[in-house]
């Protein structure tokens, strides 16, 4: 962090984004690369992603394959999912009521999408340095017919722990970090926000309920209001860092579904993860190259200087003081 910095600057994000742009896809009423017009939506808006990464129909590659080539077919949907009909706003500026809306569609979309598919992944990648094209408030939603590689992991190690120990794996960690408080970002009575112990990113957190909780769709209405409060908090608190829309990938991991959803997954938490990869200031991020790459992370900011700094950040978002 003291070292000089002489390298690639990224362009800071665009802050006067105009709130309806004909020429945007994911406005209301505009029309599509696939000639579809959408809605005149007025809260949330979901429909299927015009270039999509999987199809339901994805043929079979077949059994005669080399040991070492072989493949399965990746069968599912992508979805598109808008937050608000409006271009100018993200979810920290948006209303309280308004990302309540946003989780409860999410929840919608596990239930609908997970009845199905063994694994529904919910992600936001927000912001041009996180290859977001459009500035329009979305997330997407990848339903897939397999466990692909992270959840898998993730299942494994959460499944090991709770052999072992008898109790999930993220819920006593999130009860020691409750405890311990020094990586603690935000809390309340029904989530915790921490810069995870094992972080790599500069300001990444992970988000947890403190109750036990395998799915988003098992969130009760107290909880889910709970939830948008935080969110708008930490997202809030991103943003105040460097006094900029904040870049981020994120994501929602819960327990397997589909053929899952009648077998024992009483070892999963339900969590989310935050990666934003802004480092120095607004146009200066971490690079994960060279031997980050080729033999172990290295940690720029310890998990606990990264969590202090965003918990003394102000609640109020700079936008609007």
């Amino acid at each position: 962090m003291k070292r000089p910095w002489a390298g690639q600057v990224e362009k800071p994000p665009e802050e006067h984004v105009p709130r309806y742009d004909p020429c945007n896809p994911l406005c209301p009423r505009n029309t599509r690369a696939n000639g579809e017009v959408n809605e005149d939506y007025e809260s949330t808006f979901v429909f299927d992603n015009d270039f999509p990464a999987l199809q339901p129909d994805a043929p079979d590659p077949g059994s005669d394959q080399h040991p070492l080539f072989r493949s399965k077919a990746a069968r599912g949907v992508c979805k598109v999912m808008c937050f608000h009909p409006w271009s100018d706003v993200t979810l920290p500026l948006m209303k309280k009521d308004e990302v309540v809306k946003v989780i409860d569609k999410w929840s919608d979309i596990v239930e609908e999408l997970g009845a199905t598919y063994a694994w529904v992944q919910i992600f936001e990648n927000k912001g041009a340095t996180m290859g977001c094209s459009n500035p329009h408030p979305h997330c997407q939603v990848w339903a897939s017919s397999f466990l692909p590689n992270e959840p898998a992991l993730s299942d494994r190690c959460q499944g090991k722990y709770y052999a072992a120990h008898k109790e999930p794996l993220l819920l006593h960690y999130a009860q020691q970090e409750a405890e311990r408080k020094e990586r603690v970002v935000v809390d309340s009575s029904h989530w915790l926000v921490v810069v995870p112990y094992w972080a790599t990113w500069p300001y990444q957190t992970l988000l947890l309920p403190r109750r036990h909780i395998l799915r988003i769709t098992d969130l009760t209405r107290e909880e889910r209001e709970d939830l948008a409060d935080v969110m708008k908090r930490l997202l809030t608190k991103y943003d105040n860092l460097f006094e900029v829309s904040f870049p981020y990938s994120m994501g929602w991991h819960g327990a397997p579904t589909g053929p899952h959803l009648k077998e024992d997954y009483s070892h999963w938490h339900l969590h989310a993860h935050y990666y934003p990869p802004l480092l120095r200031s607004a146009t200066v991020k971490k690079f994960m190259v060279g031997y980050e790459m080729l033999a172990q992370e290295q940690r720029d900011l310890t998990p606990e200087q990264a969590a202090e700094k965003l918990r003394n950040l102000p609640d109020d978002h700079y936008k609007t003081r």
